[in-house]
């Protein structure tokens, strides 16, 4: 499979602005430092190395953009935005503070993964994000199958194509319906599974989404989705998005200061199979396209929506992942 690395686009290539669309990825490993990683991105993409702390790097000024390598771990760095004053002898207390975030990072660095969020890439370029992928693992990073006990993942960030609410619906619904396939073929490592990493949607909401009558307004999808979903934890986290459209509207319900306005989409559901030979980055890109591609069919979305709720109210259903597929395949 790794000789087949072709990207798919999806049907619409351009953002609200009428420039290329833009994707940000995240990925997740172990067996690597975050300064180990730092170089990698350097050596791949150019630009400077600027440390905030021993497990905080920035790589600046790259031909892609900006990327952050750290520790996936609150606990060793200082929270975004406070002032740098750890250096200082003369705060002794903040001294300490640092101290001790130092040591806590150094010690759970044997366990909790290294991440590397890249800047949002166009989509012509998107492709170049692979020689990363593989510098990491000729440099020894292990994915999520390299132990029982890892949980990591990829994550995607497609930059949305325009604000235009029943578009931003209709992606949703195609995701929703085909969320069991994505699940099946992708295989979900049953760590990530069991740690609540990506949860799915609940029943009840999808069917309510995915009924053919169910085309909101902006705000009527933002507060359904609310409702049923104020949660980062999602395979699908619309919070960042909802966030770009309507901050007042998600804050009167969500207080998590972690959920940042984004213009994306916050697709969290793949694992992260570095080394695996036949996993790149872009299958996952190219499973996330079928979702967009499903989105500009709306009789397809009407059709498939009556399926999956005929079938959820069957005394015995029968599995979605599989007729989803036969929808894939078929329309």
């Amino acid at each position: 499979m790794n000789g087949h690395r072709t990207m798919r686009m999806p049907p619409r290539r351009k953002n609200p602005s009428g420039a290329e669309r833009r994707v940000g990825v995240e990925l997740e490993f172990a067996s690597i430092s975050a300064r180990a990683c730092a170089e990698i991105v350097r050596q791949c993409f150019g630009g400077d190395i600027e440390e905030e702390d021993p497990h905080r790097l920035f790589v600046r000024e790259t031909s892609l953009g900006d990327f952050t390598c750290e520790l996936d771990t609150q606990y060793a760095h200082r929270p975004y935005g406070e002032q740098n004053q750890d250096a200082s002898a003369a705060d002794a207390f903040s001294y300490f503070r640092a101290e001790m975030r130092r040591i806590y990072g150094d010690i759970s660095s044997l366990i909790v993964p290294c991440e590397i969020v890249g800047p949002p890439v166009s989509l012509s370029r998107l492709p170049e994000l692979e020689k990363l992928v593989d510098a990491l693992v000729t440099a020894g990073a292990s994915g999520t199958k390299s132990s029982p006990f890892y949980a990591f993942g990829t994550q995607l960030n497609p930059e949305i194509a325009t604000q235009d609410s029943e578009w931003i619906t209709a992606v949703l619904k195609a995701y929703l319906l085909v969320s069991d396939w994505l699940r099946a073929v992708i295989e979900v490592d049953g760590t990530r599974q069991f740690a609540a990493f990506a949860e799915p949607f609940p029943p009840l909401y999808i069917a309510r989404v995915v009924s053919p009558d169910y085309w909101p307004t902006r705000e009527g999808l933002i507060d359904d989705y609310l409702k049923d979903n104020a949660t980062r934890n999602r395979e699908l986290d619309m919070l960042p998005l909802f966030m770009e459209l309507d901050s007042a509207r998600v804050r009167r319900v969500v207080s998590d200061l972690r959920v940042a306005a984004r213009p994306t989409f916050h697709y969290r559901l793949p694992d992260a199979n570095l080394g695996d030979p036949d996993w790149y980055l872009m299958l996952e890109w190219n499973r996330w396209c079928v979702v967009e591609q499903l989105a500009e069919k709306r009789d397809v979305l009407d059709r498939m929506g009556e399926a999956y709720i005929a079938n959820s109210e069957r005394l015995m259903p029968r599995e979605w992942s599989v007729l989803a597929s036969e929808w894939l395949v078929l329309s």
